[in-house]
């Protein structure tokens, strides 16, 4: 019985462990699916999910999370190396920053960290593109940059029932 307990426990943390980690990289693989459109409009889905577990358990990742998950993001959408390494971890830290600064947040607040982050994602990327040669116009960008605004509550809203679903109670 004892040993059943123990394993039982082990499996437990693990897929508290791996949920925010594997549903962020599936959210990074989103740009992976077969879409044909005139305007990129496909948000960066691996960073709504990494910016929704980051704002609904702050305790569960240490910034340095960027990178991994960053070379995941960039290994998958096809991006330079260390775009969304670089960017995700700098977002990472100005949302420590911000956070050690306030007393409290609500989610209007939450919600307009993820949409500076998105824009500094997209700016940020834009800009890399841009640098090594394969940037469009900048307009380009505010479609995918409107749309990942509009969609982060719903990246919180499943970041909460994966939260739900990996800590039963």
């Amino acid at each position: 019985m004892q040993r059943l307990h123990e394993t039982e426990l082990r499996r437990m943390r693990r897929r508290a462990a791996a949920v925010p980690v594997i549903s962020t990289i599936i959210g990074s693989a989103f740009v992976l699916l077969p879409v044909v459109a005139s305007v990129p409009l496909l948000p960066p889905v691996g960073l709504l999910m990494l910016l929704g577990w980051r704002l609904l358990r702050p305790e569960l990742w240490p910034a340095w999370i960027g990178l991994p998950l960053g070379l995941a993001d960039d290994l998958l959408s096809g991006r330079p190396l260390g775009t969304a390494m670089v960017l995700w971890t700098a977002i990472l830290l100005a949302i420590d920053a911000a956070e050690d600064r306030m007393s409290w947040r609500g989610w209007w607040e939450e919600w307009l960290f993820a949409g500076v982050a998105c824009g500094v994602a997209t700016l940020g990327s834009w800009a890399v593109a841009r640098f090594m040669g394969g940037a469009g116009a900048l307009r380009m960008t505010a479609p995918t940059l409107v749309a990942a605004i509009l969609l982060f509550p719903l990246a919180q809203r499943v970041c909460a029932k994966l939260d739900v679903w990996r800590l039963p109670q």
